[in-house]
């Protein structure tokens, strides 16, 4: 079951927009790593840059807004001199523990792991 957008009930079927909206939010490029920091404290910019192998200042500026944008993040700005920026997780974004933990768990069991060449058999044999 899936309870749309605008709408009052839930709908069945293979698609769901709110799920659809949810995976695209938490699989964008760098997300993840981001959030799973942020869930081990990790609150400065700088920190999260150094934490994040790879990732750039302007990839990092960008996701964090997006995260700001979808209440999964909160910027905070303390006037001192210098001053001083933080990112916390929401209550919303510190909902997402549960999620990374089990990605976690799966992605230990699973990625890595042997994996035997999938057959199509849609796809033609060898002509």
């Amino acid at each position: 079951m899936c309870k749309t957008v605008g709408m009052d009930k839930p709908v069945d079927g293979a698609f769901c927009e709110v799920f659809h909206h949810a995976i695209e939010l938490i699989g964008a490029r760098w997300t993840g790593a981001i959030v799973r920091a942020m869930l081990s404290d990790v609150r400065r910019f700088s920190e999260l840059s150094e934490a994040i192998p790879g990732l750039s200042d302007r990839m990092l500026s960008e996701r964090l807004k997006e995260l700001e944008a979808e209440g999964i993040v909160v910027r905070e700005v303390t006037p001192t001199t210098p001053v001083r920026v933080e990112y916390h997780l929401t209550d919303k974004g510190r909902g997402l523990a549960a999620v990374f933990e089990s990605v976690s768990t799966w992605a230990s069991d699973w990625v890595g792991v042997g994996v035997a060449p999938v057959s199509d058999d849609r796809s033609p044999g060898p002509a």
